[in-house]
């Protein structure tokens, strides 16, 4: 996961000052969302099959719901990194890495996002 995170600084752009004067008094409205569109279960296993699918080292016809990124498809830990923040990209999450490393198989990202309350 060390890679991940070292992949992951390169890719964020940190934030240098306050923006508060620019907002005004629209900095201290919050907004709440009831997420009323969560995901169904079968939007989500669609998605991460798509996703996996997409990965470049894998096989489409070898994807199911019920796949195992190492044992089933030959993908090694750092191709299971790079699956996993597609995952992330696609349902527009932040998995944490100590989540993310448990993360090895199709059924346990689909049980990941479709739990996740902000997935969408």
């Amino acid at each position: 996961m060390a890679l991940r995170t070292a992949v992951l600084r390169h890719l964020r752009v940190p934030v240098t000052g306050s923006n508060q004067s620019q907002i005004g008094f629209l900095g201290s409205i919050r907004a709440f969302s009831s997420h009323d569109d969560h995901l169904s279960k079968q939007e989500v296993v669609d998605r991460v099959l798509d996703v996996v699918k997409c990965f470049p080292k894998v096989d489409p016809a070898k994807v199911t719901p019920d796949v195992h990124f190492q044992k089933d498809l030959g993908l090694d830990s750092l191709d299971t990194v790079e699956i996993v923040m597609a995952i992330e990209e696609e349902f527009k999450l932040e998995i944490p890495d100590k989540e993310a490393e448990k993360v090895d198989s199709c059924p346990l990202a689909i049980e990941y996002v479709f739990n996740h309350p902000m997935s969408s």
